[in-house]
């Protein structure tokens, strides 16, 4: 759990109210009551300067959600809800919309994007290249060749490739420690393990990936933008049996494993 003082708890706080749809003077307007408990406009004015005018807006959107109750006296009061009912009504405001946001970009247009025959895409940072290793997993019916490092391997890559096991996908799998094999082996052990074919110990190798011989992808360490210590993930990847990318690790790896079979 991260600790914060008071300054920080406000600050992130406030970040978070937004990031969640609140404007910037509702989230401060809340964070305001969330202190006071109970409070008139003035007195919601005088934590932080927020303008009175604001504050009129402000409370009237937050009753209309439900996170403020009014006292219609002279002057009117205002007064929060508790801290867990206001986490608990934003947790299903944010599900509700994302559940219509699916349900939208499902009527716009297909489900899978247009996978082109020619030329490469980027993917930066390690959660968006994770989730296209997921969905080329997902997607696969026939083949998968995958090796990855130590810190890249995540639960979820490896839920993917038991669902594609169970489906009853050909898994190749090849891994650069002997903590990431036995963790692929235990998980998928259907799966045919390889050698690879260069020595990645030492190099900023990531992730590769090819499924069903029409999608590739590879990754590579980088130096993150931050900390100096901060390691980042960058990735090509293409798709279509034309690819320039996906005949080149195609024909790496198909020759590969044909030579450790005959072997």
């Amino acid at each position: 759990m991260v600790s914060f003082d008071e300054g920080q708890a406000e600050a992130e706080a406030l970040d978070r109210l937004q990031d969640l749809g609140l404007s910037q003077y509702e989230a401060q307007t809340l964070l305001n009551l969330v202190r006071l408990g109970t409070g008139t406009t003035q007195d919601i004015t005088r934590v932080n300067g927020v303008p009175r005018t604001r504050v009129y807006e402000a409370t009237d959107r937050l009753h209309e959600l439900g996170f403020i109750d009014i006292q219609y006296t002279t002057p009117r009061k205002f007064t929060v809800i508790s801290e867990e009912t206001i986490v608990r009504m934003l947790n299903i405001q944010r599900e509700n919309t994302i559940t219509e946001l699916a349900e939208c970009l499902e009527e716009i247009g297909p489900a899978q994007p247009q996978r082109e025959q020619f030329g490469v895409w980027t993917v930066t940072g390690r959660d968006a290249v994770a989730s296209r290793i997921d969905e080329f997993i997902a997607d696969a019916d026939e083949q998968l060749v995958f090796m990855t490092v130590d810190e890249l391997l995540t639960d979820e890559h490896l839920d993917r490739l038991r669902a594609a096991e169970d489906r009853g996908v050909d898994i190749y799998l090849a891994g650069i420690s002997d903590d990431v094999r036995d963790q692929l082996q235990v998980s998928v052990p259907s799966a045919e393990l390889f050698e690879t074919l260069w020595e990645w110990r030492e190099t900023p190798a990531g992730s590769l990936l090819i499924s069903d011989e029409e999608t590739a992808l590879v990754s590579a360490l980088v130096n993150g933008s931050g900390d100096a210590d901060e390691i980042e993930e960058t990735a090509i990847w293409g798709a279509g049996d034309r690819n320039s990318l996906v005949i080149v690790l195609r024909a790496i790896f198909t020759w590969r494993l044909h030579g450790e079979r005959a072997a």
